[in-house]
């Protein structure tokens, strides 16, 4: 597929038949242009498909009217909340750049420096964040941080209400009868996964059920990742009845690792996640839950940075609640007998 080369100031120039300056008079909404001569070269911006390079904007006007979200990687929970990102930003007069560090999946330590530092200033006007794990910016730039490594600083923020989700799981578990509880935790480094964690002690100990350390294992919010400790958690000789993973990647490993080890979830394992990705709907049995909007993160991280770009006055850090959200991979323990076929009479 041939694609056609890039449209320049001058081929709208000699197309609507005047200056290259009058075409960036026009282009940059300056005066001396007769109206006449504006709707002609406008049309023909339209007809040829212009566009200004958003370098050349930056330096006439210090302003390229787009915005960032920068991603470590584009895995579920980033990509729903660029869906929602992407919802809100129309109508605003922005556009929307979605931009990946290509750094080992987040793990490395200031990927946000390195992205801001070829974003900022000349391709973006401001940014929305994902996970980041430090970062310092110039005054005069704005950033958006969704759920943060060290949770809320001084730099606006949103997340979601980690620890009482948490709860929410662990005290449904605990409602069906379950007390070997395991918990496939997030990374250490995060502090979401350390609420999350904190949230499945507090329900624990609200209960009175003591958590058996031997059931307590990092999952790392990766697939990949949990799948080691899922099994090693299921090859215990009391293995757990039921297992709060700290994300629902996790707790789909879980099931994989269950299935493979010839059990079933939820007969013999119930399961239930955290987040609510689309993924989690999917899979078989489809997987209890603890939603956090994601895509209202994302909505609510665009409309606080062109808030902030535009000097409007409000809150910077916003919580959203979280929520169960009830499927088919979690049962009550022990499980409730099963029905007695009634005896045939034997034939006399």
């Amino acid at each position: 597929m041939a694609f056609p080369q890039r449209v320049k100031m001058s081929d709208v120039a000699r197309t609507a038949g005047v200056s290259v300056a009058t075409v960036s008079k026009v282009v940059n909404g300056r005066y001396g242009v007769a109206a006449a001569t504006v709707e002609r070269v406008q049309q023909v911006i339209t007809q040829l498909g212009y566009e200004a390079s958003l370098g050349a904007q930056s330096l006439r006007s210090h302003r390229t009217n787009v915005l960032g979200i920068l991603v470590a990687e584009f895995e579920p929970f980033s990509t729903e909340l660029l869906k929602g990102a992407s919802k809100e930003v129309a109508g605003t007069g922005y556009q929307l750049l979605a931009y990946s560090s290509g750094d080992g999946g987040g793990t490395a330590i200031g990927w946000e420096r390195r992205s801001l530092a070829r974003l900022s200033g000349t391709l973006i006007d401001g940014a929305v964040i994902v996970t980041p794990t430090v970062v310092e910016t110039k005054q005069d730039f704005h950033v958006v941080a969704v759920d943060p490594h060290t949770g809320p600083s001084g730099l606006p923020t949103i997340d979601s209400d980690n620890f009482a989700g948490a709860v929410l799981a662990t005290n449904y578990l605990l409602s069906l009868g379950h007390r070997r509880i395991g918990h496939l935790s997030g990374r250490p480094d995060l502090e979401s996964a350390r609420l999350r964690e904190a949230g499945f002690r507090k329900a624990m100990a609200d209960a009175g059920v003591a958590v058996d350390e031997r059931l307590v294992r990092v999952g790392g919010f990766r697939v990949e990742s949990a799948s080691a400790p899922a099994a090693e958690l299921l090859s215990l000789p009391d293995r757990p009845t039921a297992v709060f993973a700290g994300n629902d990647l996790s707790a789909i490993s879980m099931m994989d690792v269950a299935r493979t080890m010839g059990l079933s979830v939820p007969d013999d394992l119930s399961v239930i996640g955290f987040d609510n990705v689309p993924e989690s709907a999917l899979v078989n049995p489809p997987l209890t839950t603890i939603t956090q909007p994601l895509q209202r993160m994302g909505a609510e991280a665009l409309r606080l940075l062109v808030d902030l770009i535009a000097g409007v006055e409000r809150s910077t850090h916003i919580r959203l609640p979280t929520e169960l959200v009830v499927r088919a991979s979690c049962r009550p323990f022990p499980p409730p007998p099963r029905a007695s076929l009634p005896l045939t009479a034997r034939p006399t």
